[in-house]
């Protein structure tokens, strides 16, 4: 999906690269700025997001950990994967195309998800 940005003329490669760059380096910027309470931070705002969504009936796309059936080839577990929330929750898992190396690291994570599940016997 990303890439199709940069191919569409919507983003720049730099650009993307900057941003995938921000992303990496944000976790150890909030741990400078804030110090103590720095872990809570990014679930605390992405609760925060979440819960606003519901209640404001927003039906914003955002990235959870949601159940799912069938989408994404899985079945029966929760995974990390955007979703519009709104009044009713989950309203619904939005499916992206992902490249085949995108798609061989997602079921990767899949299986490492499922390999904990049964571990703990969940």
């Amino acid at each position: 999906p990303v890439p199709d940005l940069v191919r569409m003329g919507w983003s720049s490669q730099e650009r993307i690269d900057a941003i995938v760059q921000r992303t990496r380096d944000g976790g150890a910027e909030i741990v400078g700025l804030l110090k103590a309470g720095s872990a809570f931070y990014a679930p605390a705002s992405s609760a925060i997001a979440m819960a606003e969504s519901y209640l404001k009936d927003q039906k914003r796309v955002l990235p959870c950990a949601a159940y799912l059936s069938g989408e994404y080839g899985v079945d029966g577990l929760y995974v990390g994967v955007p979703v519009v929330i709104g009044a009713g929750g989950v309203e619904r898992v939005v499916e992206i195309e992902l490249s085949a190396e995108e798609k061989a690291a997602f079921d990767r994570s899949v299986a490492a998800v499922r390999r904990l599940c049964e571990a703990v016997e969940l």
